[in-house]
Order: structure tokens, then sequence, then C-alpha cells
């Protein structure tokens, strides 16, 4: 199952250029079994790597935005390393719960419909840096790329049509994660943890060739059908983790091993 997770990672960023960190976390956690900083700090990893591959293609069509990725994605990678400091005085459940209601705001953003994306709007060169340390600041906390959130501030605020916004978010999301990836190994280290090398790699291949089969599918079938499901998958994924983070699983657990 484990691997299945590692392929719908690579599809959902292949298909909306965003969503494959919602569902590494918990992927890790749930299905790999690792703890939860160990999870946030190799969904970093994962998701840089399988975002770069995906950029490769538009940044050879010249679809994507550099003024955006310097005044968005620099403070963003700022955001993140403070993240990941932050991360390192809550507890695990902690962020998985702070993760959930990520997930929550994702699932809204993709089943809004796509038309309150439709007329660009000018902003202020300070606040879409603001904008980029608050989405780096969540990444580097909470292991999420920020993708859901990027692409509609790159067309709503910095004006660029849906593809660009992609191509721009897919270099945005390598650069924080990867840089949020790096402060986490001297967090882990901290802790007396530290990261599976052969999870992560195995995950970026296979989370690689999923973002390749993603953008094929993209180019075929209604992006609309895919968008809605995999709403609905986040919204189930978490009430899960919340339910987990709030002791409820727990409880269960023990009362039916008493019985």
């Amino acid at each position: 199952m484990e691997w299945i997770g590692a392929i719908l990672i690579g599809v959902a960023l292949g298909l909306f250029g965003s969503g494959g960190s919602i569902v590494t976390v918990p992927v890790l956690v749930y299905l790999v079994g690792q703890p939860e900083k160990v999870a946030i700090a190799g969904s970093l990893a994962i998701v840089g790597a399988v975002a770069a591959l995906g950029a490769i293609s538009y940044l050879r069509r010249g679809l994507v935005d550099w003024r955006s990725v310097l005044w968005f994605g620099v403070p963003g990678i700022l955001g993140t390393v403070g993240g990941a400091w932050l991360a390192e005085f809550v507890s695990g459940r902690f962020q998985l719960a702070v993760f959930a209601l990520v997930m929550v705001v994702a699932a809204y953003g993709m089943l809004r419909k796509s038309t309150s994306l439709a007329t660009p709007k000018a902003r202020a060169r300070w606040k879409i840096i603001v904008d980029g340390l608050a989405v780096g600041a969540l990444t580097g906390f909470v292991g999420v790329g920020g993708g859901f959130l990027i692409i509609p501030a790159l067309i709503l605020l910095g004006g660029l049509n849906p593809v660009v916004a992609v191509g721009t978010s897919l270099v945005i999301i390598a650069l924080k994660s990867l840089a949020g990836f790096a402060k986490y190994l001297s967090v882990l280290e901290r802790l007396d943890m530290s990261v599976d090398w052969t999870i992560i790699g195995v995950f970026i291949v296979l989370g690689g060739l999923g973002s390749i089969f993603g953008g094929w599918l993209g180019r075929r079938l209604p992006a609309d059908l895919f968008r809605k499901a995999f709403a609905a998958l986040l919204l189930v994924v978490a009430a899960v983790i919340l339910i987990d983070a709030s002791g409820l699983l727990s409880s269960f657990s023990l009362t039916g091993a008493e019985q």
C-alpha cells in the first residue's frame, strides 16, 4: 500500500501542480510507520525532489516566471527554515493536528469552482513577500509543499496564467522543500532521530513516475473529476488524523485489547 501511496503523490503533482505533499506525510506515518517528525522531514525531501523533476518540462518550455520565484519563492525559503526550526519545540501529534487542518483547507480550495481564479488582481510587492514567508513557514512546520496555496496566489496576486503558475509553483516547491529538509536534518539530529534514505529514494522514484503519468492523464481526462475525488480523499484522511491526534483511536485500540 505504501508504494501505491508514493505513486499517488506524483500523480497529484502531475495533475494539479500541487497536492503531492498533502498525502506524503499520512502515507509515511500510517502506512510506513514512521514517527511524525521523521515523516515530515522525509516528506520535504520527497516532494522537493519530485517537484524538481516535474518542473523540468516547464523549464524547457520557458513556462516559469522567475520574478515570482524571486519575490514569492525566496521569502518562502526563509519561512520554511523558520518553520522547521519551530517544529523542534512542539510535539509530533500537534504537528499532525495542524497538518490535518491544512488538508481541510486544501480540500476546500480544490472543491471551489475554478472560475474564482479567472481575474488576475494586482498586489503590493511587500504583501507577496509576506505571503511567501507565511506559506514557507507552513511548509517547514508540517511538511507540505504548499502548491494549493502558491498556485492561486500566483494567479490571483501575480497575474500569471494557470500553466505558468503550475510551472512556477513546482520550482518554488522544490526550492522551499529542499531548504526545509536541510534544516530538518539538524533538528532530527538534536532529537536523536534520523530519516530513512531508502524510503526517501524509493518514494522519489515512484513519485517521479507517478508525476509523469499524472501529467499524461491530465491532458486526456477531465481534471475536475480527479480534483473532486482527491478533495474527498483529503477530507477523509484529515478526519482520521484529527481523531488520532485527539487520542480517540488509541483509546479505541486499548479498549479492544482489554476485551
